[in-house]
């Protein structure tokens, strides 16, 4: 595996991985120019198994030889000292190891619930951090795919594939349009859309019937404000998880991952 080194942060070669910690400007390069940027090395061997070509690799020259065992085709790798790197990218890159990787096309939400039996529908979840721990939970618990408003944050954000631990890669997702009005493809395709909301007309979860469990889509709003009316009223059942303590609702991650577990609870593992 050929080695290039970068002595200067500002190196065009490592172009990508300018001022990665600047949200505005990375959403504004990364996905024009077809690209993301994966962090860690855990994270970086998960998006290659799933098919995304590399562009790049940019690793402390200490670490180098972790990725010895990597077929990283034509994708030249640079190495720099820490100091680089983090001059180069605007933090302290701890792990020591990032990747430039093109996108790949997105399917269409018809083609991501053809194969799918339960759904998480997120609108308006514009939270980086709260989007990949969403898309951890339900790779864990049983979602077979994601649809996200338009307004959505962009899953490949290098902060959302970061804390979803690369499970980003393992869940199919598309973007659902027009909002809300493309919550009738999701129905006409066979689910039942449960809104979740701490109403006090909501249904409590565990009491679902197996009906409305079979191909269940379960609507997630965004942290604070929750559903939009309008998405609300496009639903067929307002869900509730059940609180104590006068605690009135949950982080929407974990709301999350409850809801999918108790939709999933009687599925053998």
């Amino acid at each position: 595996m050929p080695v290039e080194q970068i002595t200067d942060p500002d190196d065009v070669r490592i172009a990508d991985y300018r001022a990665l910690t600047d949200v505005e400007l990375r959403t504004r390069w990364e996905p024009p120019h077809g690209l993301f940027i994966a962090e860690g090395e855990l994270v970086l061997r998960r998006a290659l198994r799933a098919g995304y070509p590399p562009r790049s690799f940019l690793v402390d020259a200490k670490r180098v030889d972790q990725l010895g065992d990597l077929d990283t085709g034509d994708a030249p790798v640079y190495a720099a000292t820490p100091q680089v790197l983090q001059e180069a990218t605007g933090f302290h890159v701890h792990r020591g190891v990032l990747a430039s990787f093109h996108r790949k096309p997105l399917p269409t939400a018809a083609e991501v619930l053809a194969g799918a039996r339960r759904a998480v529908i997120l609108e308006d979840v514009n939270n980086h951090t709260n989007l990949g721990a969403i898309f951890r939970a339900v790779a864990a618990l049983g979602i077979d795919a994601v649809l996200l408003s338009p307004s959505c944050a962009d899953p490949l954000y290098r902060r959302s594939v970061r804390v979803s631990m690369g499970e980003v890669f393992a869940v199919p997702y598309a973007r659902l349009e027009p909002w809300p009005a493309g919550l009738t493809q999701v129905q006409a395709a066979g689910f039942t859309v449960l809104a979740l909301t701490p109403a006090p007309d909501a249904v409590p979860i565990q009491t679902l019937t197996a009906a409305q469990r079979a191909r269940a889509a379960l609507l997630m709003g965004a942290e604070g404000a929750g559903l939009t009316a309008a998405a609300m009223a496009a639903s067929d059942v307002r869900v509730v998880i059940p609180m104590r303590r006068g605690v009135d609702s949950l982080n929407v991650a974990a709301a999350t991952a409850v809801a999918a577990w108790e939709l999933g609870r009687d599925d053998p593992v």
